[in-house]
């Protein structure tokens, strides 16, 4: 018989220790395996949100984060400018601010932006139409193709996100009036806008009510003439250029203001936003395997007390020091293998929850996951739960090693 057959007939000979081990294995390896998906979670989540907008660069005022600075000034002689750089395919200007919708008694607060696009949208239509602006409407009068919705409707037009189609019950073709709270103006007059089509944004969160126009509308609904600022310019460099080389263009023609890629960006959010998540993760990871650790050990070593009888008998009828030796780390390789296995299923059912629970958190976008899948964490996992396997058979098989047949053997006979 075999090391491996034997260590498995030597587990099934006792069932509720075997269970109750590998249970045990299990729920550490769950907490350890969602501990690694943690760890890089919010980074590899943050680089799909990011990817998938279709702009891979930002361009702001400051070096501060975007969105969270002063406005971009002279926007439309500067959207002109990137516009003009080889390695540059598309610039959209952005801006946000706010709104509140009055029903009844009730108000709601809205994430108010616009956004004067072309070939490229950061957003997906979900129903309806999608906006044609044109760019010269910020700064002159519509084209006949950017004026269309308004000349069928008269009404300027919008999109709304899921939350807020949902909570007001707006559908393609409704209308909306949005009171500006931009500014700390109150005697602008509520807008009213025509319901273009409903839409998706990757950074909303959970509840977030989003909707979104022209920059043109922006102004006119917050009561401003800051029709020419932006809070963000979202950049897509041209296909077979990267975007480092458009990003360094962008820094020797306007070295006034902050470009980042993609990258860059996510490296700052490691650094400085993401770090806590990080250290969280590797501090209850280190934790969990010391646990597991102590656990697997603890189990070994009281089935091995318990079989030295046993063992010093094999011994005596020939089985080698090697093979008694080999038994013990069969035993701990079946145990943290199979609790490692189940610990895969019930680590993503818990990362799920967790997910879902941490979402709820202000300022948290409702499409960003702290836990992600990937082979690194698998990996890793793997290679964690294999020394933890190793190191945990050491004493016991230090202890069947150094085992004294005779001693043993005249113990159990007067025991």
């Amino acid at each position: 018989m075999n090391p491996f057959v034997f260590a498995v007939r030597g587990l099934r000979r006792q069932p509720g220790r075997t269970i109750l081990g590998i249970a045990g294995i299990a729920a550490t390896g769950a907490l350890l395996f969602d501990m690694l998906m943690l760890s890089r979670g919010l980074v590899v989540s943050m680089e799909q949100l990011l990817s998938g907008v279709g702009f891979d660069i930002r361009v702001s005022a400051t070096h501060a984060t975007p969105l969270t600075g002063p406005p971009i000034t002279n926007m439309a002689e500067t959207v002109a400018a990137l516009a003009a750089i080889p390695e540059i395919e598309n610039v959209v200007p952005l801006r946000l601010g706010g709104a509140v919708v009055d029903i009844g008694k009730r108000s709601y607060d809205v994430t108010f932006m616009g956004a004067d696009v072309t070939n490229r949208r950061p957003w997906t239509l979900v129903e309806g139409r999608d906006l044609t602006i044109d760019r010269r409407s910020t700064m002159d009068p519509p084209s006949r193709d950017g004026a269309s919705a308004r000349q069928a409707h008269g009404l300027a037009a919008i999109l709304v996100n899921r939350n807020m189609a949902q909570r007001l019950n707006l559908r393609a073709g409704s209308s909306l009036t949005l009171r500006g709270a931009c500014t700390t103006n109150s005697s602008v007059p509520p807008v009213t806008f025509h319901v273009n089509g409903i839409v998706e944004f990757p950074f909303d969160q959970a509840r977030q009510l989003t909707a979104i126009t022209s920059l043109k509308d922006v102004a006119r609904t917050c009561g401003d003439t800051a029709q020419n600022e932006a809070d963000m310019l979202m950049v897509a460099s041209r296909q077979g250029d990267s975007p480092t080389a458009a990003v360094e263009a962008i820094r020797r023609a306007r070295p006034d203001l902050s470009a980042v890629t993609n990258e860059e960006l996510v490296a700052r959010f490691q650094q400085v936003e993401f770090s806590y998540f990080r250290q969280i993760s590797v501090v209850l990871a280190t934790i969990t395997l010391f646990f597991g650790l102590l656990l697997i050990t603890v189990l070994l070593s009281v089935s091995t007390n318990q079989r030295l009888g046993e063992i010093a008998a094999l011994r005596a009828l020939g089985f080698s020091q090697k093979r008694m030796v080999s038994d013990v780390l069969w035993r701990s390789a079946l145990l943290v293998g199979a609790g490692g296995l189940v610990a895969l299923p019930l680590g993503l059912a818990l990362s799920i929850w967790l997910d879902r629970l941490l979402q709820t958190m202000p300022g948290i976008p409702a499409n960003l996951r702290f836990f992600v899948l990937e082979p690194r964490a698998l990996i890793i996992y793997v290679a964690l739960l294999a020394v933890t396997m190793a190191v945990a058979a050491v004493y016991p098989m230090w202890t069947v090693a150094r085992l004294p047949i005779s001693a043993t053997l005249r113990s159990e006979v007067i025991g």
